[in-house]
């Protein structure tokens, strides 16, 4: 298992992402593909031109966007896939959908 918290020093940061992501800090880079990866995934029909035209202002080329877009595609993909096959959380989460333990590794 490989958790988020492997990858950040400051722990208090990844709990302020979990609990809210759109006011834990993030550059404003970040926070715009977030809140598209959040688009996408509650409203994917209203994705428009203008909202890769905010992604090209932040920076994100067509290469990042298009693997960004297939990433959050392929995460809704596969969890409409376990939800609808009944498919249990794995066991390692906990009751909040979050690691009980943190592997090493």
């Amino acid at each position: 298992m490989h958790d988020l918290r492997a990858e950040v020093e400051e722990q208090d940061q990844v709990d302020r992402f979990a609990a809210d992501w759109r006011s834990a800090g993030l550059d404003p880079p970040t926070l715009a593909l977030m809140e598209f990866g959040h688009e996408l995934t509650v409203a994917p029909a209203s994705i428009s031109r203008d909202d890769i035209v905010a992604l090209r202002e932040h920076g994100f080329d067509d290469k990042a966007i298009s693997s960004a877009t297939q990433v959050v595609a392929y995460f809704n993909y596969i969890n409409r896939i376990a939800e609808g096959l009944g498919v249990p959380p794995e066991d390692w989460l906990d009751a909040d959908g979050r690691p009980s333990t943190v592997e090493e590794g």
